[in-house]
Parts: C-alpha cells; sequence; structure tokens
C-alpha cells in the first residue's frame, strides 16, 4: 500500500461498493448548544427559534430548535469515513429532506445505502452515489441526503 493510502481504509474504494449495500454508521454524535449556535450565526441565520433560549421557552416547543443545516452536516460527516474517505471529489448533494426536529442535548446516528454506481471520465476513479440517512437517539429519521462522489479506484491508488 502507497504511504498517502496507507492514510485510509482499504475497504472504501469505488469497487468495494455494491449497489443497494446499506452501511451503518459506527459512531453518534449529541449536538451541543455550542456547535448549533455558532453556527447558526455563522451562517448569519436569524431565526431565533435557534439561539434564543428565552423565546422558545414562551413557546409549545419550550426549547431551541437546532438549525438544519447542522442537522444535515453532521449526518454527512458521520457517514464520510466509510463512504467519501477515499473521495476525490464531491460532485453533488441533493433531495436534503429535514425529516423531525433536533434538539440540543439530541444524539444523532447515521447509515447510508447506495443508490448508483458508475464509470466516470477517469479511468482511476468512478462515481458512487448514496443516500444517508440520520436518526436520532430514539430512531426517528431526522434527515436524509443524497450525496454524489468520485471515489478512488483501488487498481489506480494501491500498490500491488
Amino acid at each position: 500500500m502507497g504511504k498517502l493510502a496507507s492514510l485510509t481504509s482499504p475497504d472504501n474504494y469505488f469497487e468495494d461498493f455494491e449497489v443497494g449495500q446499506t452501511i451503518r454508521h459506527a459512531r453518534g454524535k449529541t449536538i451541543t448548544e455550542l456547535e448549533n449556535v455558532n453556527i447558526t450565526n455563522m451562517v448569519m441565520n436569524t431565526a431565533q427559534a435557534h439561539f434564543n433560549l428565552d423565546q422558545m421557552k414562551k413557546t409549545p416547543l419550550g426549547k431551541i430548535l437546532c438549525y438544519g443545516g447542522v442537522n444535515f452536516s453532521l449526518v454527512l460527516g458521520l457517514a464520510s469515513q466509510d463512504t467519501v474517505e477515499n473521495a476525490l471529489a464531491e460532485l453533488g448533494l441533493d433531495n436534503i429532506q429535514l425529516k423531525a426536529m433536533v434538539f440540543h442535548g439530541d444524539t444523532l446516528y447515521a447509515y447510508s445505502k447506495v443508490l448508483e454506481k458508475r464509470e466516470s471520465d477517469r479511468e482511476d476513479a468512478g462515481i458512487v452515489v448514496f443516500k444517508h440517512f440520520g436518526v436520532n437517539q430514539n430512531k426517528e429519521l431526522v434527515a436524509e441526503i443524497e450525496r454524489t462522489a468520485l471515489i478512488k479506484k483501488k487498481s489506480h491508488w494501491l500498490d500491488r
């Protein structure tokens, strides 16, 4: 294995994915106030439901709602090691759906399904389309995202 290739997993190259394959990702991540409020403010989202606890306590929710961009980004991150660790490029993020509310203290987990696999115009990489699913600690579906990536081929990137 080449020096750079040894930094990534040997089983998530283009050849390793099969259409219909489902991958359960090992890690979960609890969303903290710091992440939600900082990112909400950094992207200049002015919806106070994401950062004004006093206002939210007066609503039926009674607590701060996590910004959807944080939620789906976290799902993408949880899925990355197993799916796009050997990507040369992200080609698209499509059909982003936020299915349920997420709050500070919720823990998200992810799993992915391979929707499509095809050759690219590069002989050293192919295209894989994944559908990532995010679920909370209660196994409720909170997000779905389709990701298209250009993935390295073992035949060109690993020493044999």
